[in-house]
This record gives C-alpha cells, sequence and structure tokens, in this order.
C-alpha cells in the first residue's frame, strides 16, 4: 500500500468500526462511548486482526480526539456560569474529589502499586462522566428535574479540577517528587496563566470578530474557531501546560463571545467526529491478556468506584444542604469513571509513571462503570422512597429542612459576598496585568537596553534605567488595583447607608490593596538593588509620585480598557437580555430559587385552538402562569384570560420545575391524535382510447380533485408536452395524460381510459 494512503486507511477502519459499534450499542440501549471502545478494542493491534496500527499512530489520533473534545467542553462551559453555580456544587465535587482520592490512594496500596502510581489513581477515580451523565439524562428525559442543576455544576468543578490535576501530575512526574511547595508554585502558575489568558481574550477575540463580522459565514467562522483552538494548544504547550488545557481555554473564551453558540453548533459535528476517534484510540490499548491477567484489579476498582463515588457524592450532596431526594440521586447519578479518567490515566503512562498494564485495566473498569449508569439512574426513585420511608421523620425533617431554607439569607450579607466578589476579581485580574508586565520586563528589557552600553554607561545606570522603565510600566495597573471601581464603590455605599459599622471592614479591604500594592512596587525594587531601608524608603516615595503623575495622565486609557473589557464580557447577555426581556428578568431575579421559564409551542393538533386561556386547565392543573405569548412578530405581555390560542403560537410559562414538567405533559397529551390512515400516493400515465371516460371532456368537465386525484401532464398526439394544463384543456384521442393522487382513485381513472 502507498505510504501517503496509510493515514486514510487507519481513518477508514477506525470510523467504520466506529459506525457499525455504535449501531449495535444502540441497539443494545448502552451508551455510544461503549461501541466506540469495544470497536477500538477489536481494531486494535492487539488481536492481530489490523497490524497497521502502531503505538505512535494511535497516540496521535487520541491526542487529537482530545484537543476537540476538550474544545468542544471549553465551548459549553462558562466563567461567569461558574460563579452563579455557587458553593453547593463546589461542595459536592470537593468531597467526592477528596474522598476518592484518598481511596485510589488506599487501593494502590492494597494492590502494591507506586506512591506515584496511587496518586494518579486517587485523582482519576474522582471523575465522573459529563458526556454519559447528559447523553443519559437527555435519552431518559430527566433534564428538568431538581436535582440536575446540582449534578451538572458539581461536574463542571469535576471538570476543572481534572484539568488542576492534569497540571500539577505532569509536574510531579516530571521531578519525580511530591512537594506542598511544587504543587502551590503549580497552582499559581495555573491560575496566572488562565487568568492572562482571560484578559487578552475578552479584549481582543470579540474585538477581532466584532471587525471581521461582515466577512464571516459559517464556513470562515468555524476555520477561525478551530484555528484559534489550535493556536491556543500550541501557546500552552509553550507555556509547558497540556494541549487539552489550551483547547479548553480557547472553548471556554470563545463560549464568552456573540458567535460562541454559533461556534459550537458549526464545530458540534467535528468534535463528535474526533471524539469518537478518541474513544475508539482508548479501546485500541486495551489488550485482552492483560484483561484476563488482572481481571480481579479491574472489578475491584470497578466496585469501588462506584460505591465510593455514590457515598462520597450523596454526602456532598446532603452537606451543601440539597435534601436526601436529591442528594440520592446525584450519588447514583454520578457513580461512574468518566472520560477524564482515560485521559489522566494516559497522561500517567505516557510520562512513565505508570506501568502500561494500568491503562487497559481502567479502561475495563471504566466501560463496565459506564454500562451500570443508566440501571444506577433508575435505582434513584425506589431507593429515595425506601430511604424516605425507612428514615425517621425528625431525621428526614433535619436534612431537608437545610434545602428548604437554604435560600433564606439577609440583604446585607448578600451585598458583603457580592462587594467581596467584585473586590477580589478586581485585584486578581490587576494583579495578574501586573506581574505579566514586570515578567516581561525581565525577560526583555535586558537585551533592549544592552545597547546603552556603548554609551559608556555603567551597568547600574543600566539597571536604574530599567527599574524606571518597569515601574512607569507597571504605575496604572497599580492605580487600577488600588482605586475601587464604579460597581465595588455603589456596593459600598449600601452597606454603609444600612450600618454605619460596615466602615471598619470597608477601610481594612481599602489598607489590604495599598499594602498589596506597596508589596508589588517592593519586590520590584528589591529584584534590581540590594539597598538600605532609607534607600528603598526613598525609592517608594519617589514611585508614590510617579504613580499619581501617570495615574493621573492615564486614568483615562485604564477607564476605557475596563470599559471595553467588561462590554465584551457581558455583551452576550446584553444582547439575550434585549432579545427576550421578559425570561432575562424572571432568570435574573429569581435566579436562586426554583423557579424558571419555558417556552411551548402550540402544534395544529392541539385541542383548545382557538378558544380563550380562561378555558384552559393550565393554571387548575399545572399552577403556571403563562406571562408572555409569541404570535409571528407580536408579543403579547401578562395575556388575559380572553385571549385565543393559535397554532404556532409560542407560551413563556413560568413556575417550578414540577410544574413546568406537568405543564408540558398536558400539552403533550392535549396534542396528541390518532395518526390516519392516509392512502398511498401514486403517479400513472395512460393513453386516452376511443371508450375512455376522459375523452372529449375538459380538466373542469371532470372534475378530478373531488375523487382525490388530478391530471398533472399531457403529451398530446402531436407530440407536445403540457405541464399542469388548464381548466379548459380538452382531452383529445390518443393523449398520454398522467394522472396523480390517491393511489384508489388513479386506478379507477386509468382502468376506464
Amino acid at each position: 500500500m502507498p505510504e501517503n494512503l496509510h493515514l486514510v486507511t487507519e481513518l477508514a477502519i477506525i470510523l467504520i468500526a466506529a459506525g457499525v459499534f455504535t449501531i449495535l450499542s444502540k441497539a443494545a440501549k448502552q451508551p455510544a462511548i461503549l461501541g466506540y471502545v469495544v470497536a477500538g478494542f477489536l481494531v486494535g493491534p492487539h488481536l492481530g486482526l489490523f497490524p497497521q496500527f502502531s503505538t505512535e499512530s494511535i497516540n496521535e489520533w487520541s491526542e487529537i480526539g482530545i484537543i476537540f473534545l476538550m474544545f468542544g467542553l471549553g465551548l459549553d462551559f462558562s466563567f461567569k456560569k461558574l460563579l452563579k453555580i455557587g458553593s453547593n456544587a463546589l461542595i459536592t465535587a470537593g468531597i467526592t474529589c477528596t474522598g476518592m482520592f484518598i481511596v485510589g490512594i488506599t487501593l494502590s496500596n492494597l494492590l502494591g502499586w507506586s506512591t506515584m502510581e496511587g496518586i494518579f489513581l486517587g485523582g482519576l477515580m474522582g471523575m465522573s462522566s459529563t458526556t454519559i451523565i447528559i447523553k443519559a439524562y437527555g435519552d431518559m428525559n430527566l433534564m428538568g428535574k431538581p436535582y440536575a442543576p446540582q449534578i451538572f455544576g458539581a461536574l463542571v468543578f469535576e471538570d476543572l479540577f481534572a484539568i488542576l490535576l492534569m497540571v500539577l501530575l505532569s509536574a510531579m512526574a516530571v521531578t519525580g517528587r511530591f512537594e506542598g511547595k511544587d504543587m502551590i508554585m503549580g497552582i499559581l502558575k495555573l491560575v496566572f496563566f488562565l487568568i492572562l489568558w482571560f484578559l487578552v481574550g475578552i479584549c481582543l477575540i470579540p474585538l477581532i470578530l466584532k471587525k471581521a463580522k461582515r466577512f464571516l459565514n459559517d464556513e470562515i467562522l468555524m476555520i477561525v474557531g478551530i484555528g484559534l483552538c489550535f493556536g491556543m494548544v500550541v501557546l500552552a504547550n509553550l507555556a509547558g501546560f497540556s494541549s487539552a488545557l489550551g483547547a479548553f481555554v480557547m472553548g471556554s473564551l470563545l463560549s464568552e463571545t456573540v458567535e460562541g453558540k454559533q461556534i459550537e453548533s458549526l464545530t458540534s459535528k467535528i468534535k463528535d467526529l474526533f471524539g469518537a476517534i478518541f474513544f475508539v484510540s482508548v479501546g485500541m490499548m486495551v489488550d485482552p491478556s492483560i484483561i484476563a491477567q488482572y481481571w480481579v484489579v479491574i472489578i475491584v476498582i470497578a466496585l469501588s468506584a462506584v460505591v465510593g463515588i455514590f457515598l462520597f457524592s450523596t454526602f456532598g450532596t446532603l452537606l451543601s444542604g440539597q435534601g436526601v431526594n436529591n442528594s440520592i440521586h446525584t450519588g447514583f447519578t454520578m457513580a461512574q469513571l468518566g472520560e477524564f479518567s482515560f485521559i489522566l490515566a494516559g497522561l500517567g503512562c505516557s510520562l512513565g509513571v505508570m506501568r502500561e498494564f494500568i491503562y487497559p485495566v481502567i479502561i475495563s473498569a471504566s466501560v463496565i462503570t459506564i454500562i451500570a449508569t443508566p440501571f444506577l439512574i433508575r435505582l434513584g426513585d425506589p431507593v429515595a422512597a425506601w430511604v424516605d420511608r425507612k428514615l425517621p421523620a425528625k431525621v428526614l425533617a433535619i436534612f431537608n429542612s437545610k434545602s428548604d431554607n437554604r435560600q433564606n439569607s439577609k440583604a446585607e450579607q448578600d451585598e458583603w459576598r457580592k462587594l467581596l466578589k467584585k473586590y477580589f476579581i478586581r485585584i486578581a485580574l490587576y494583579s495578574v496585568i501586573t506581574i505579566a508586565v514586570i515578567l516581561a520586563c525581565r525577560t526583555y528589557l535586558p537585551s533592549l537596553l544592552d545597547g546603552l552600553a556603548s554609551f559608556s554607561m555603567s551597568e547600574r545606570l543600566i539597571k536604574w534605567i530599567n527599574l524606571l522603565i518597569t515601574l512607569a510600566l507597571i504605575s496604572p495597573f497599580i492605580y487600577g488595583m488600588v482605586v475601587s471601581g464604579r460597581s465595588v464603590r455603589s456596593s459600598a455605599d449600601i452597606l454603609l447607608s444600612r450600618n454605619s459599622a460596615n466602615r471598619w471592614p470597608l477601610l481594612a479591604l481599602i489598607a489590604f490593596r495599598a499594602i498589596l500594592a506597596s508589596l508589588f512596587v517592593f519586590a520590584v525594587i528589591l529584584s534590581h538593588f540590594k539597598l538600605a531601608w532609607w534607600a528603598i524608603l526613598i525609592l517608594f516615595i519617589l514611585e508614590v509620585l510617579l504613580f499619581v503623575y501617570i495615574a493621573k495622565k492615564s486614568a483615562s486609557k485604564i477607564s476605557r480598557l475596563e470599559t471595553t473589557f467588561l462590554e465584551n464580557l457581558n455583551l452576550k447577555e446584553e444582547l439575550e437580555r434585549k432579545a427576550a426581556p421578559v425570561s432575562s428578568a424572571i432568570n435574573e431575579k429569581l435566579a436562586d430559587y426554583d423557579i424558571t421559564i419555558h417556552n411551548f409551542t402550540i402544534s395544529p393538533e392541539f385541542r383548545y385552538i382557538g378558544k380563550p386561556l380562561r378555558e384552559m386547565p393550565f393554571r387548575r392543573n399545572a399552577g403556571i402562569n403563562i406571562i408572555k405569548i409569541l404570535r409571528g412578530t407580536r408579543s403579547i405581555i401578562i395575556p388575559g384570560g380572553d385571549e385565543n390560542i393559535y397554532p404556532g403560537d409560542v407560551i413563556l410559562a413560568v413556575g417550578a420545575k414540577s410544574q413546568l414538567d406537568k405543564f408540558a405533559e398536558m400539552i403533550q397529551e392535549l396534542s396528541d391524535v390518532q395518526p390516519s390512515e392516509n392512502e398511498e400516493f401514486i403517479v400513472e400515465s395512460v393513453v386516452v382510447g376511443k371508450d375512455s371516460l376522459l375523452l372529449g371532456k375538459t380538466l373542469r368537465q371532470l372534475d378530478m380533485r373531488k375523487n382525490s386525484c388530478m391530471i398533472v401532464n399531457m403529451l398530446d398526439k402531436e407530440g407536445h408536452h403540457i405541464t399542469n394544463p388548464s381548466p379548459e384543456q380538452i382531452i383529445s384521442l390518443g393523449d398520454t395524460v398522467w394522472i396523480a393522487g390517491e393511489k384508489s382513485s388513479v386506478e379507477w381513472y386509468t382502468a376506464c381510459s
């Protein structure tokens, strides 16, 4: 086979096998991922059916698949969404990951594995499958359940923990040791680059897309999105991070843009394609001889994962105040090893800190848990009902009271929470920019200033020039760190108006900012010179004067930079708010409560078509309120009881999730009609004879439509075609006519011709 067709051959085998076994897995009502893994196992090099697959090619396909999977995950992610999820999901994810990390370490010691293998095993055992759970919940119609937001929030945090683990474990594998200092530095490095990329990305990417908007069609936008993804992959590798992290970061940045949803839609099929390739490549790495040798270990890991994740996630959800029922459903849903387990196990093997047999062991254990996922999800209802019956009423009241009262917080506490969030986000953003400027100056200024040595300047004088330039460049950002933003000031004014004692903690926050800014200045000075305390003090005073001068000059630029950043950050939500003001207002003000809004489209078969709202049992039986009706370009806000319903109307209903579920069932029941037995539609041609019923008559005289058929074409005896002949067309002897319509009527006319 020609060498240039080797890649095509591999891709053909992968995709054909994936297609066949996905169909089989669907027929067996199993997740598609299972079909992909089985397909990879069968076409992989270990069985010898397709020996052309090498370890290098499998790793390459796997790497490309991971990039697209992480890019798609990032497009569905949002930093702002993460801030809104709150502490409940973080508690669930944190307890689950921590608990399973301990389980993994313990299990590794019992199995006689090395310390590093135990650390990797502990890290991967806490990672549930976002892909499997989303697919299962969609297939089982569970997206609207009250426990679904808690589960998906916890999955988001688990994905972030997995990204962090990839960075930390990679560093540990390279150094070969586990030190708190290395871990802290790894976390700080990750946070620094994430914030820096986020700042630069939010400032530049929306601006670039806006400038190029008139040139962007679907094709170009998809190419730009994928190009940016691979560009960030390269940047992440240069910074010492993985390709997966780079793809995830660019996906999350694009998700904040107006074009984010469109890019997600355009790239979803590519993501599915390369996601399939990734899972097939995972299956290729499974060695049947290792499975036969370590089947006991596989079962132990699978059982430990299912039982451990169920217990820890249930406990974490209970601790976050979500109630017994929601906690049990969360535990059963998350009890599996997901795609990040594959990635972390593969990372350990590629870095040489895990023995090769461990990877197929993890894959096999994960497949077992994936197969069990739908059955475990279905166990949620009966187990929750059994626990509800068996637990004493007082115990249930203790757990459920937290769930019922978790929203009862005071207005002043909410305002403090809002102020602190804005305060620390502002400090973090300006600190990262300041550090980036300092690092850039340390890296590039010395080489730029080397030319000054030719002017007989001393090395000490060049250092002073370097120092002054650095201080001048960071001064605007120090200014941005020290002063309060408009939103922070507004929250502070509210707190002072409510309680004068709040001035002391507010003053403490101001002092903290001033101290932090001073530390940056001292750090820059001390990095250039070792000076006496009085010299440092003089330099600091000079920096303050320089800061005041430059701050006044650059205040407007900093303000414009902040305004641009905030406009780009909030542009998508602002456009959504303008497009759907009613939905946005309700979701914004009532986001912390079990109240939501949903659209329902009225079908032509709806039984109450043409009837007023007051005659419909929506409010009485479901408890919902209809707040808006969209009818073409017309919008009817808070419709009255006399407003009629018509086909195609879009109803916006507001209520609790259970009420909206009930309303959806009512809409479905009231729209169900028995399908009619439509007769087969056929087209037949016939030549008009002397005894024909059609001979000498016009189409108007025949009136064939009343018998559900018509003549759609004619060929007269002179060879002229007449398409859709007029009602006055006379049919002559020898004409060929084509009759279209219901089979019985067409056959009757052809028999009479």
